[in-house]
């Protein structure tokens, strides 16, 4: 009995259920997509002298590395790091003793050798010593000569005499110790008015824009209120194999104030070579990324997405060297919320 009461409740139940589902009304889910304000610009054209920016360090144009012609030990270093030094002054020395007895060993075979053949020269003419033997001893006293020469002239060169006047930045090297032919043992900066010099890395692009002797204005976080005159002295003809960029040299006229080597520099160039471009504002450029963003453009309700290659950021807007040739406006205000094919209002 009271498994039938249980069914019959629970077919009513299902016939409820039934009766509720037919009589509700079934709505279809419906997206509404809302349109976008934005504002737009005007494409405008400008032929212009692009501006070449880069950073990099401080340094002379005569840093020397000076050493010694052949190896020895160290006897007397005469300066320390900081010293100001003064062209053909004496930096080092190397102990003089194996040097000093090479010469005399060289100056030994060559009295020996002359001797030797002044006796074979008086036998010839005795008909007693052969020409070959007179010309041998002809060819070595030559080559003994030589020697001596070779000897004397490595002799001069164990003495470091300063090529440049500038002020040693670092003493590579001590007294005492023994130094291979060609190490450097001091690093030498020179310090004249005109021989200061920004070395910065630049892109391929901007590398083609710049000319010998172009000005350019050059700032140090030394002195971050002050404008250092400059002039592109030197531009490199290969790429950097490490960074894959291309130096340039720009001598900077310190007017007056003190510089020093190593001090980090920014610079940017004023170009000679003038371009058209196309300028937008700023604010619609999005997805930037090196020389590469995109823009939208109005199309009708909708947006376009525009791939655009940027040559140059002056101030509050941006010159565009490729991909907006006949596009009359772009989307400025907005443009960071919109999408490919988003619904936009025009304000």
């Amino acid at each position: 009995m009271k498994a039938n009461l249980y069914f019959k409740a629970g077919l009513l139940g299902l016939l409820m259920l039934g009766a509720c589902g037919k009589n509700e009304t079934q709505k279809p889910l419906v997206l509404h997509t809302k349109a976008i304000p934005v504002k737009v610009a005007p494409v405008t054209q400008r032929t212009t002298n692009l501006e070449v920016a880069g950073a990099g360090l401080l340094s002379s144009s005569q840093e020397a590395k000076p050493s010694f012609k052949v190896g020895g030990v160290i006897q007397r270093i005469f300066v320390k790091e900081g010293d100001r030094i003064r062209r053909g002054q004496v930096l080092a020395v190397l102990n003089p003793t194996e040097i000093n007895l090479q010469v005399a060993q060289a100056e030994e075979s060559f009295t020996k050798t002359k001797r030797d053949l002044a006796r074979v020269q008086n036998l010839y003419r005795d008909s007693v010593a052969t020409l070959e033997q007179v010309q041998n001893l002809e060819t070595a006293l030559n080559v003994s000569r030589q020697g001596l020469d070779i000897a004397r002239y490595n002799q001069s060169y164990a003495t470091i005499i300063s090529p440049v006047e500038g002020v040693v930045l670092r003493k590579l090297m001590n007294e005492g110790e023994i130094v291979g032919p060609g190490t450097p043992v001091l690093f030498i900066n020179a310090t004249t008015e005109a021989d200061w010099i920004l070395k910065i890395g630049v892109s391929d692009q901007d590398w083609t824009r710049v000319r010998e002797g172009d000005a350019a204005e050059v700032y140090f976080d030394a002195y971050p209120e002050v404008t250092f005159a400059g002039q592109v002295r030197v531009l490199s003809q290969g790429a950097d194999p490490l960074t894959g960029s291309y130096q340039i040299e720009i001598r900077v006229n310190p007017a007056g104030k003190r510089l020093a080597a190593g001090m980090f520099g920014k610079a940017r160039i004023k170009t000679s070579v003038a371009g058209q471009y196309q300028v937008v504002p700023i604010e619609s450029l999005v997805e930037g990324e090196g020389k590469n963003a995109f823009v939208y453009v109005p199309k009708g309700q909708k947006a376009q997405k525009i791939a655009v290659q940027v040559a140059q950021i002056a101030g509050k807007e941006a010159l565009i060297s490729k991909g907006l040739d006949k596009v009359p406006q772009v989307i400025s205000q907005g443009a960071g919320f919109l999408a490919e094919n988003s619904s936009i209002i025009l304000q």
